[in-house]
């Protein structure tokens, strides 16, 4: 589940940096949240979920779907207009350590050794990428509504364990889009024409967005969340660099220099180290966690 949740959220910047090809961003975005919010809303009313929820689970509907569907995915639908989907990918990924870090610098969490040694890793790898990119030229406004992005789902990210405890969890995923897509209406509606270039590429890449990275990617998550915990299930994003940039290498044959390569296994294994500095230790002689 874990494996299959990343390659799913990896393999969304590549299917909406065709999206934006052929449509207005935040327009398409709306759509995929608007149709995904009322099928995963159906499927849930058919599986006999309600939509009683506890204040925790709303509050965590209400900023999973501002922050992770209408902030941090509409930043990246726009940016993608001008940056390519591996780079896209890259940034992103960094929310393991971006939660890490804002868990230490204002929640009051510790940081064993590990996880200062993956901090810093992570830092080593994005500023190895970045480097490289801007002197090829990338486009800044695309790389600030990137790096906004990644901020507001660190937020989204951290809102997850509210709103996935409690039960209705296909239901949660259904109104979170909606949120999303409410909340992107207003703008696309006024920043946009509509102007569609109607293809199959178009079409194939709409519907397996709305299908796959949005709605059952999401479900998975949630599950996945609640099976094993926040902490066991992030440990599955230093995936992300990897897939991300290898679907959009083999997709759409964007160039990957020999920085960027580096770059990624180097934040990959930044991640990874974050994520097992927060697991318990156990004692050799009792095996019970030290907490």
């Amino acid at each position: 589940m874990g494996f299959a949740f990343a390659a799913m959220w990896s393999s969304a910047f590549t299917s909406a940096r065709i999206i934006v090809e052929y449509a207005p961003p935040l327009t398409a975005l709306a759509c995929r949240f608007l149709v995904s919010g009322i099928i995963g809303i159906v499927i849930a009313k058919a599986l006999g979920q309600t939509m009683n929820l506890s204040r925790r689970q709303w509050i965590g509907v209400v900023v999973f779907g501002v922050c992770q569907n209408a902030l941090y995915l509409g930043m990246n639908f726009v940016a993608m207009q001008t940056i390519e989907a591996s780079f896209a990918a890259i940034i992103a990924s960094t929310m393991p350590l971006l939660v890490a870090l804002a868990g230490w610098l204002f929640m009051g969490q510790k940081i064993r050794p590990l996880g200062v040694t993956g901090l810093l890793a992570g830092v080593v790898g994005v500023t190895l990428i970045m480097g490289a990119r801007l002197d090829g030229g990338v486009d800044l406004f695309g790389l600030m509504l990137c790096i906004l992005g990644v901020i507001s789902l660190t937020v989204a990210t951290l809102a997850v364990l509210g709103a996935s405890s409690g039960g209705n969890v296909l239901m949660i995923v259904g109104l979170q889009m909606l949120v999303g897509s409410v909340v992107l209406w207003g703008p696309a509606l006024v920043l946009e024409d509509f102007d569609i270039t109607w293809s199959h590429q178009l079409i194939f890449a709409f519907t397996y967005t709305t299908l796959v990275p949005g709605l059952l990617a999401t479900w998975v998550w949630f599950v996945l969340v609640g099976r094993i915990g926040a902490v066991k299930a992030s440990t599955f994003h230093f995936l992300n660099p990897f897939l991300g940039v290898a679907i959009a290498a083999s997709l759409l044959g964007e160039k990957l220099g020999a920085l960027d390569v580096f770059g990624v296994i180097i934040i990959a294994t930044g991640i990874l180290a974050v994520q097992l500095s927060k697991q318990p230790v156990t004692t050799r002689s009792q095996g019970h966690p030290i907490r």
